[in-house]
């Protein structure tokens, strides 16, 4: 195993290095308006996984996914030189879809927003469901609540207890 920070070092370089080739010497017409946003390397440094995003919709994601498998060997080539190690990482590119998920997340929020509106908007006229003072309360004949003095229905049930 590698060290950690070693790692994370040779990650970064394969962003960089792969922002760097397919800027400037990937001329494929299907390579659309891309971002590297980010690379992982595994601990052996053999397997690297560089994710991207798209401008565009399915179409240019799906031409920009084959426009890069095209360039994989020269891209890994040109890796593996710079990084100086004895085996060239194998890259794998994945779609890094975050603008989708912060559209999801943005509308969930919104929806909750606006269900939360209308619960405090049906909340604002609601009464209580049956009697204000659920529980039973003796009362004298002026209707004041008789403190301290016990009824039948405060015994316990089922016998004496002792």
């Amino acid at each position: 195993m590698s060290d950690p920070a070693k790692v994370r070092r040779h990650a970064e370089r394969v962003r960089e290095l792969v922002a760097s080739v397919v800027r400037s010497q990937i001329k494929d017409p299907r390579l659309g308006m891309i971002t590297i946003t980010d690379a992982r390397i595994t601990a052996d440094l053999r397997d690297a996984t560089v994710f991207y995003t798209v401008l565009g919709d399915a179409a240019a994601q799906a031409s920009t996914a084959a426009a890069l498998e095209s360039a994989k060997g020269m891209l890994r080539s040109t890796v593996g030189k710079a990084l100086g190690l004895r085996h060239s990482p194998t890259l794998t590119f994945v779609l890094d879809d975050v603008q989708n998920q912060v559209k999801h997340i943005d509308d969930l929020l919104t929806a909750a927003r606006s269900a939360d509106a209308e619960v405090q908007r049906l909340a604002a006229g609601a009464a209580y469901a049956g009697d204000a003072q659920p529980y039973r309360v003796e009362e004298d004949e002026d209707g004041e609540p008789v403190e301290g003095e016990s009824s039948a229905d405060d015994e316990p049930r089922g016998g004496d207890r002792r």
